[in-house]
């Protein structure tokens, strides 16, 4: 079985509503001693959930009530019963339910710090690699420029080329 199963506790799943504690102890009390008998409530209905656990003294009446319960039927239900696994601790980095609100506050201030760096870099970066952008777009009109300049200048000298840049230009527009 896998480590964390509990072997002495059962998961009994698919109650009816009828079911409460007290049936549930009687349902199972045949396979052995029992410890606990716990049915979870919704908060919103304070009726449990369609499930329930049975926790026994020993191992071996255990794993006897699963093999004969697990798809009985209970009040018309048929029956899951199986190996119920740990409680798992529900909220903050380790969890709520074994302590203080407060207990993850250091871990916290420090995300909050890194992720606050880490947009100080990225917006960082973004403001570099628009300037970079903007360098470049100068530096291409400069040589675009640059070799209109130099049309320019080739053309004052040689009265073929002026000729060529007015039909050019005139085809142009």
């Amino acid at each position: 079985m896998n480590e964390g199963v509990q072997k002495n506790t059962l998961y009994v799943g698919g109650l009816a509503e009828e079911v409460n504690e007290g049936i549930l102890h009687a349902a199972f009390i045949p396979f052995g001693d029992i410890k606990d008998v716990k049915t979870p409530l919704d908060q919103a209905t304070q009726k449990h959930r369609s499930f329930g656990f049975v926790t026994f003294l020993e191992r071996e009446d255990a794993a006897a009530a699963m093999d004969n319960m697990d798809g009985a039927e209970l009040y018309g239900r048929v029956l899951t019963v199986n190996y119920a696994l740990p409680e798992k601790i529900k909220g903050g980095e380790v969890g709520w339910a074994a302590q203080p609100i407060w207990a993850d506050a250091d871990t916290w201030f420090e995300r909050q710090q890194q992720e606050q760096e880490m947009q100080r870099l990225q917006s960082e970066q973004k403001a570099a690699m628009l300037e970079a952008e903007e360098l470049h777009r100068k530096k291409l009109a400069e040589e675009r420029d640059g070799e209109k300049d130099e049309e320019a200048d080739s053309t004052k000298g040689d009265p073929m080329a002026m000729a060529e840049a007015q039909v050019l230009k005139q085809n142009a527009s």
